[in-house]
């Protein structure tokens, strides 16, 4: 379907559609829908969908380049995805898909399964097959909307070898440079989303988005149902209370130091509160990381801030993420099961956690290798 939106001028509905013209130059068409704004909102949206509906049939036959449908397409599903997906969506389509296929000037009806084969060909010259992977994930997705739509016949995309996903194997430090690491960050901003990364192998958007109401300072457990997300749309930040996945919705023991030590950050935001008066942030007094004049953490400033951390220390290179694949294997090589691990760091199915840790169950070896001793 043709993208497009109502606006609002003079206090009458109009719509836009984002049309091309033969030479994949955008020109947006403005039509006047006669109804003013107020009480026809229903009515205006009516009309739109019938002329979206009406321009794409239209189009539907034309010579369409499939680099000006792929982008035609994130506004179609723009409003059916969460606002990081659809993030995802544009990175991809816009800074790589499309520019590729306008260079090719390959039409939406000639594109062939080979056109979408060489593509992935070339990237996987620059990325990961990860990366290729989602590559393909979009084209597909858009193709299967253009044959439920009648604009091809069938999904080139069904016909094409897809990469293998690489071996993930998670980096992570172990027991002494944990314990380097948490003197480094001690009494810094860092410090408590460390902490958290690496005992508790919170996401980093699990840790931004902890709120007060997630700790039972009575029952000693610590409930992981909010996160903060940001995406590079606009730098849009998203708080909604949903996790990653159904089995990231997870309670935890809130073991007798992380008591003692959120006890201890919440009567600092007291402080800092009483210190900072107006000038104190008061939108974000249900977060737990927040700075000194009470600002929500921004997910990218631990991404950012992390690595340079470990470089002003001399600490061995890792990711923020791999602070987590730390407290895996801290716990694996405490005989803890693949299991209970799993539980831990609320991974959907058991398959993930064995697929990441596996290598690293050295208990299971061992008693693998002294039963096969035994016979």
């Amino acid at each position: 379907m043709v993208a497009g939106h109502l606006h609002e001028k003079n206090g009458y509905y109009y719509i836009i559609l984002n049309l091309t013209d033969s030479a994949g130059r955008r020109k947006p068409k403005w039509i006047s829908t006669g109804l003013t704004i107020k009480g026809n909102k229903k009515r205006a949206e009516q009309m739109l969908m019938e002329e979206r509906r009406k321009y794409a049939n239209a189009k539907a036959g034309d010579d369409v380049l499939f680099a000006d449908f792929m982008e035609q397409w994130l506004e179609i599903v723009k409003s059916t995805v969460s606002i990081p997906t659809y993030s995802s969506y544009v990175n991809a389509v816009k800074s790589i898909i499309a520019p590729y296929f306008r260079k090719k000037k390959i039409l939406l009806r000639d594109l062939q399964a080979h056109d979408i084969q060489m593509f992935y060909q070339e990237q996987l010259q620059r990325v990961k097959a990860s990366s290729v992977i989602h590559y393909h994930a979009n084209i597909h997705k858009a193709l299967k909307y253009a044959v439920k739509n009648d604009m091809i016949p069938s999904n080139p995309a069904d016909k094409v070898e897809r990469p293998k996903q690489d071996k993930f194997y998670g980096n992570f430090y172990d027991r002494d440079e944990l314990n380097k690491l948490f003197e480094a960050v001690a009494g810094t901003k860092l410090e408590l989303p460390v902490l958290l990364g690496a005992f508790y192998g919170l996401r980093r958007s699990e840790i931004v988005g902890l709120k007060w109401s997630a700790i039972d300072f009575e029952q000693n457990t610590i409930t992981i149902s909010h996160t903060v997300t940001s995406c590079n749309l606009d730098g849009v930040i998203v708080a909604k209370d949903t996790t990653k996945t159904k089995s990231s919705r997870r309670t935890l023991p809130l073991v007798p130091y992380f008591h003692e030590k959120l006890l201890a950050v919440k009567a600092q935001q007291g402080r800092n509160q009483k210190l900072c008066g107006r000038s104190y942030n008061r939108e974000f007094l249900e977060y737990i990381c927040v700075d000194d004049i009470g600002d929500r953490f921004k997910p990218n400033y631990i991404t950012s801030q992390f690595p340079r951390l470990l470089e002003r220390n001399g600490f061995r290179k890792i990711r923020f993420h791999d602070l987590r694949h730390s407290c895996a294997s801290l716990l694996l090589a405490s005989g803890v099961p693949m299991k209970h691990i799993q539980e831990w760091l609320g991974h959907s199915d058991f398959s993930t956690t064995a697929n990441i840790y596996a290598h690293l169950d050295y208990s299971s070896k061992l008693t693998s290798a002294s039963a096969m001793e035994s016979n």
